[in-house]
C-alpha cells in the first residue's frame, strides 16, 4: 500500500495515549496507533510486551485505564459485545468452536453467509456434518476464521492466528485474511510468526515492556528483521533499555 493510498482511507480503530492493563499498575502505556480500512496491521513482541493486552483493549474487553480508543469516529467506551454488533469480529488465541455443534451448526451460528464461509475455506465443506470438536486444530481455526469472515466485518482482530498450527495452515489462514483486506476489512495482527505476520502486512508495530519501540512499513521492518528479533523479540533483552525509533 502507498502512503498516499494509506492516508486517503478511514481510520477504524485508533489508540491515543492508551494505557491497559488488569489492577493499578497499567500494563500498556501511551500506546499510540490506527488501523485503516483496507489494510492488515500486526503489533508484534516478545512474551510479555502488552500485546494480547493491547488487543483485548482496543477490541473493548478491557476498559482504558487513561488515553482513548476512538473506535470508528467514536470516542464513547464501548463494550466488545457492542462492537462486535458495529461489525469488529475478534479470534482469539483459544479454538472459538462449539464443540458439540456440527461444522455447519457453527457457520448458522456466526450470523454470516455460511455460504460465503465455503467460499473463504471450501476445505470444509466435506466436513458440515461432523461435530467440532473432532475438527483438527487448523480445521477449527479455518471455521472460527470463515465464521468471522463471512459476514463483511468492517474489522478484524486476530490473537495469534497460526499458534500451534502446521506452516501449510498458517498460509492458508493468512490468505484469507489477505483477502479481506483487499475487501476493506481492517486487519489487526498480534502473531507469533513476525516474518510471516510482516510480509502479509502493511504496517507494523514492535512492542517490548509496554511500549511501541518501534514502528514503521512492513517493508522498512523487515529490512531491519534480524535486530528487532535480537532486540525486541528476544526474552532475554526485555529488560534491557532501548531507545524508542521509527523505522524509516
Amino acid at each position: 500500500m502507498t502512503a498516499l493510498a494509506a492516508g486517503t482511507r478511514t481510520v477504524v480503530v485508533e489508540a491515543r495515549g492508551l494505557n491497559a492493563g488488569y489492577g493499578a499498575v497499567p500494563v500498556v502505556t501511551d500506546l499510540d496507533m490506527q488501523v485503516r480500512a483496507g489494510e492488515i496491521v500486526c503489533l508484534v513482541g516478545s512474551n510479555g510486551a502488552g500485546k494480547t493486552t493491547s488487543l483485548l483493549t482496543l477490541a473493548g474487553e478491557l476498559s482504558p485505564q487513561g488515553g482513548q480508543v476512538v473506535w470508528r469516529g467514536r470516542t464513547e467506551r464501548m463494550s466488545l459485545d457492542r462492537r462486535a454488533r458495529d461489525g469488529l469480529r475478534f479470534v482469539t488465541e483459544e479454538r472459538s468452536i462449539f464443540p458439540t455443534l456440527t461444522t455447519a451448526e457453527n457457520l448458522r451460528l456466526g450470523g454470516g453467509s455460511p455460504q460465503r464461509a465455503l467460499e473463504l475455506f471450501p476445505e470444509l465443506e466435506p466436513l458440515l456434518k461432523r461435530p467440532a470438536r473432532l475438527l483438527s486444530g487448523g480445521e477449527q481455526q479455518m471455521l472460527t476464521l470463515a465464521r468471522a469472515l463471512s459476514g463483511n466485518p468492517v474489522a478484524l482482530f486476530a490473537d495469534e492466528l497460526s499458534l500451534g498450527l502446521a506452516p501449510k495452515i498458517v498460509t492458508r489462514l493468512l490468505d484469507a485474511v489477505q483477502a479481506a483486506a483487499r475487501s476493506g476489512v481492517a486487519v489487526l495482527l498480534v502473531e507469533q510468526h513476525v516474518r510471516q505476520a510482516l510480509q502479509v502486512s502493511d504496517r507494523g508495530y514492535v512492542m517490548r515492556r509496554g511500549r511501541v519501540e518501534l514502528e514503521g512499513t512492513a517493508a522498512d521492518l523487515l529490512e531491519r528483521i534480524d535486530e528487532i528479533e535480537a532486540s525486541y523479540l528476544s526474552a532475554g533483552h526485555e529488560d534491557r533499555p532501548e531507545r524508542k525509533g521509527t523505522a524509516r
